[in-house]
């Protein structure tokens, strides 16, 4: 079997096996915050100077209340000091109040921009995988993953910025106080306290880490599950299994709520461990201070200012424990996303792609060889040409790989061997959205977005005028159909469009193709779904926009293609037939077997009996 260079896939990995580190995690996320340097500087300025202001608290209080301490009734004590340390320690607080909020101020823009670039970011490289990572996909946990890796950005940024930075930059400022100032001892036992507390915040949070990924991963497939289930609403009714479902889905929430218990258990410990090192760093401090007040080497308004930086570092370092949990947490969540941005593209715009140009849209597929597995290859040296503006059909039995014709003409994947050339152009030389955007296509099952008629007809050209999607509309046999609904245009379709029938939904399809208006046609077995009727009312349309079109009709029943201008006939990857209807039924080989099979059929069919419900 001949390859292509580039033919062998990267395998696609699943974003749970990514695993990053925590600090691989924060510098993929660092560029996309550095883009506004001077707002994230600024931003940091105002956050020094309001803990330096919320440090310069207690040592006002400290002076006042020694002031008053020397000469408790003396009027200029009463007067002068005390009334401008009031001042200062209003001036202090309203400044610690005022430079948050700038910070906040400043860096909300910042945290914003890079919750849009890097949400944006994932969903243009979702759409730019291949279909072979669409198809195993699960669409449930991935949305999941989305929306907690995008507030996990979020939530990284707030509590590391305005949380953990602000408290080291106090715990810095209220040390250096303390070494200057007092005792040792001071100094030692705060010190002692933090280590302690943050070796055992993390090593117990790291411990704790494993429960949330399990209900992280326990949550995603249990949504996955619900998710799956309730898009095959249809199928789950048709067999009766709602009680099933349930229990599968109650599976998923008992293993989740099991480790939700075990998380919160563990939260236990870990909050009841932090308290008992903050309280005795507490009783420490105070002892100290009362011992130096007793002797004489210290003032009520030292008692007063050791006591009042302890509780200042008290409050924030107590929510330092969960700050920890939330930034870890939003970690692994970031982990999950960024993970998505690993997955390789596949089908890659070449760096000197071109777009591509047609003048007929000839399509030649040369001694092309393909695989969607490597030990099971699909096709095999197929070699034929559209001539512009003519028709071929491909037909064949159920897996002989019609299908796989138009999905590498769209260039969804990359042949192994051989060539896809339009107008001489290689299809892998070209950029992707130039290609897509010269075919249009009507499949044989129509998906439409839940939205109204005009959205849907209008998806083939956004930014369509009115006039044009009521005119593709009425190319389509669809407009008076459209008309006669009380909501005309704007009537919604539904989930998958199941509000409208299989030959409402193909008109659709044509109307949508119609307004694309694209140089190539392929008909992807486009009415095989529909009774009789219907078949025969589209494809009388099919016939009129396909004719001065390049081309490719995918059939199953023969004579929807009779009146192609060649029709190939694939069997086990192979073309083993290639002419005309009448040349190909003279030939006497697999098509007129089929053919005759298929007529043979139709007969039985107008031969058999009416049922007596048939007539109503």
């Amino acid at each position: 079997m001949r390859r292509h260079p580039s033919s062998p896939p990267p395998p696609i990995t699943d974003p749970k096996a990514v695993v990053r580190s925590d600090w691989a995690v924060i510098k993929t996320l660092f560029p996309y915050l550095w883009v506004y340097k001077w707002r994230v500087m600024a931003a940091m300025a105002c956050l020094i100077a309001a803990k330096v202001a919320n440090v310069g608290v207690p040592m006002v209080l400290k002076k006042l209340i020694d002031q008053l301490s020397i000469s408790p009734g003396s009027p200029q004590a009463l007067l002068v000091l005390p009334v401008g340390a009031l001042v200062a320690y209003g001036l202090l607080r309203l400044s610690t109040t005022v430079f948050t909020e700038l910070r906040e101020f400043l860096f909300s823009r910042v945290t914003q921009r890079a919750v849009r670039t890097i949400a944006l970011r994932v969903f243009r490289h979702l759409h730019a995988l291949s279909l072979r990572f669409h198809l195993n996909r699960q669409t449930g946990g991935m949305t999941r993953d989305i929306e907690r890796g995008t507030r996990g950005v979020s939530s990284l940024i707030s509590f590391t910025l305005f949380n953990i930075l602000p408290t080291l930059v106090e715990i810095t400022l209220v040390l250096g106080y303390l070494v200057v100032n007092y005792d040792i001892w001071f100094t030692a036992i705060t010190a002692v306290a933090l280590v302690t507390y943050i070796a055992f915040t993390v090593i117990v949070t790291d411990w704790r880490t494993h429960f949330r990924r399990t209900m992280n991963d326990l949550d995603s497939k249990a949504n996955t599950r619900a998710i799956d289930s309730l898009i095959n609403y249809e199928t789950v009714k048709y067999f009766g299994n709602e009680d099933y479902e349930a229990k599968r889905y109650d599976e998923g929430l008992k293993s989740f709520e099991n480790a939700a218990v075990r998380s919160q258990t563990s939260l236990s410990f870990l909050n009841t461990g932090q308290s008992l090192i903050i309280a005795t760093a507490v009783t420490l401090i105070l002892w100290r201070a009362t011992e130096g007040v007793i002797a004489g080497t210290m003032t009520m308004g030292d008692l007063v200012l050791v006591n009042t930086f302890m509780i200042q570092l008290y409050i924030p370092l107590n929510f330092l424990g969960v700050i920890y949990r939330e930034i870890k947490q939003s970690l692994a969540d970031m982990e999950r996303l960024f993970s998505l941005l690993d997955q390789n593209r596949e089908v890659a715009d070449d760096k000197a792609a071109k777009p591509l140009v047609t003048h007929g849209a000839q399509v030649v597929f040369s001694q092309v060889d393909f695989s969607y597995e490597s030990n099971r290859q699909i096709l095999f040296g197929v070699d034929f040409t559209i001539p512009a503006g003519t028709t071929t059909a491909v037909v064949g039995h159920s897996g002989s790989g019609k299908s796989t014709l138009s999905r590498l003409l769209f260039r969804f994947y990359d042949v192994n061997s051989g060539s896809i050339t339009i107008d001489g152009q290689d299809v892998r030389h070209i950029t992707q959205e130039s290609l897509r955007s010269a075919i249009g296509i009507v499949p044989q099952d129509t998906v439409l977005f839940n939205d109204s008629i005009e959205y849907n007809i209008a998806y083939g050209k956004p930014g369509a005028s009115k006039d044009d999607i009521i005119a593709a509309a009425r190319a389509a046999s669809i407009h008076d159909f459209i008309e006669s609904l009380p909501e005309g245009y704007a009537t919604m379709v539904g989930e998958r469009g199941l509000k409208l029938s299989g030959g409402e939904k193909q008109r659709v399809a044509i109307a949508r193709t119609l307004l694309k208006d694209p140089a190539i046609l392929i008909f992807d077995e486009a009415t095989s779904a529909l009774d009789s009727r219907a078949e025969q009312a589209i494809q009388q349309q099919l016939k009129e926009i396909a004719k001065n079109r390049t081309t490719l009709v995918i059939a199953h029943r023969l004579s929807t293609v009779a009146d192609a201008q060649q029709i190939l006939v694939l069997d086990h990857g192979r073309i083993v037939e290639r002419g005309t209807h009448q040349a190909l039924l003279a030939a006497d080989g697999l098509y007129r077997q089929m053919w005759e099979r298929q007529q043979a059929r139709q007969d039985e069919e107008l031969a058999s009996p009416a049922l007596p419900n048939e007539a109503l």
